[in-house]
């Protein structure tokens, strides 16, 4: 656990501390107003929410692993007639469709295990700067810019084409359309 992580639940505990200390006192007949044991129970749901949100199983760092290839168009038919599953992924640093993909979809545990799946290749062409191999896939695909993401393989080697704002469902359903039987 994060040191953020370990004063969190430090604040959550000596919260819930305070107002069972608060609930005993006023059972005793100390003038406790209500008000502060509620503002106080408050804080305390929403601090828990907030650390059971943030930490709810997942490994964020999963990503990674990840093993990217450059954009290689020309080695896409050969992988999949050998019975592979090609991801390609056009990105560039100043889209920010990309980057939400990334923060709330390819970076994700769920989706991060599928992509490292036996026999799946990950090729990404990053286009934040010029460079002729990406244009030139893009021309052929006929698509003018970033964010775009397909899936080829043996049951789909013309790939499909995955949507401009990825879902982890669209990630995993082209994965496993396009993969071998």
């Amino acid at each position: 656990m994060g040191t953020i992580t370990l004063i969190s639940l430090a604040i959550l505990a000596l919260l819930v501390g305070a107002i069972s200390l608060l609930i005993w006192q006023r059972s005793k007949g100390k003038r406790i107003p209500l008000a502060v044991i509620f503002v106080l129970g408050f804080f305390a749901v929403g601090l828990g929410g907030i650390i059971g949100f943030v930490h709810k199983g997942e490994d964020y760092q999963a990503y990674q692993k990840l093993q990217w290839h450059t954009l290689a168009p020309e080695k896409i038919a050969p992988l999949v007639a050998d019975g592979y599953t090609v991801f390609v992924d056009i990105t560039s640093d100043w889209c920010s469709i990309c980057q939400t993909n990334k923060a709330e979809v390819t970076h994700r545990e769920q989706v991060v295990n599928a992509l490292m799946a036996d026999k799946v290749i990950l090729m990404q062409g990053n286009w934040s700067e010029a460079d002729s191999t990406i244009a030139g896939y893009m021309r052929h695909e006929g698509v003018p810019g970033t964010p775009y993401n397909k899936v080829y393989g043996p049951r789909a080697p013309n790939g499909i084409v995955l949507p401009s704002t990825l879902t982890i469902e669209a990630v995993l359903n082209g994965l496993a359309q396009a993969k071998a039987l």
